[in-house]
Formats: structure tokens, sequence, C-alpha cells
């Protein structure tokens, strides 16, 4: 799974409860290489902040779901300030959202539903 967040704390709680519940995980403080992190890593998922520094993790999300190569790839955005409900709905949106601050349990839940419809 990649981590995609700015905030180095928020990818420390990530990393945490995702390594904890069984996941392998890789973290990324930006997106501007994530096609060849794609490619490198390999991720079942990604897990990504909306608000990138200098970024718009929705644009980034647009990119892989458009990309022939990326576009089955499960993406989650994570989001203290949007409600992504509607962009789920529109072509090139994330596969689901989590709102910040969020409840772990509920985090686990969506991670897995997404891993299970691969």
């Amino acid at each position: 799974m990649l981590i995609i967040d700015d905030d180095p704390d928020i990818l420390k709680i990530l990393s945490l409860v995702l390594v904890e519940a069984g996941y392998e995980v890789r973290m990324l403080s930006c997106g501007d290489t994530v096609f060849d992190d794609i490619k490198d890593l390999q991720p079942d998922l990604i897990l990504m902040d909306v608000m990138l520094a200098g970024m718009d993790g929705r644009e980034i999300c647009k990119s892989i779901k458009e990309n022939h190569l990326t576009n089955l790839l499960p993406v989650i955005l994570i989001s203290g300030t949007h409600d992504l409900a509607e962009s789920l709905l529109l072509p090139g949106g994330p596969n689901d959202f989590v709102a910040k601050p969020f409840d772990i349990d509920h985090l686990l839940a969506r991670v897995e539903k997404q891993l299970v419809a691969c």
C-alpha cells in the first residue's frame, strides 16, 4: 500500500495503524513521482491526502484513473477540508474517501473494502 501525505505525523499514524493491521506500507511526502513510485512499488492501493504541498490529490487521482496502466488501482483520498462524496461519481474520481479526523476502524474497513474489490 502506498500512503501519500505531506504531514509527517499523519504518515506515521497511518503507517502504524496499517502495519499493525497486517499491511505492508510505503510512505511518500509528495506526489511528484507517483507514477514512478507506482511502477517501482506496485502497490495494491493508494491512500492519499487531498491537500499536498503544492499539489492537489484529486488531480493526482484523476491522472492515475485516466492512465490505462494504473486505472484499476484503488485510490482512497483523505481530507479534513473537502467533502468528496460527490467526486466518487465523477470520471477520474477516487474509489473511496475518508474524512479527517478519521476513525481507525472506519479507515481499515474502507481499505479492506477496496482491497477485496480488486
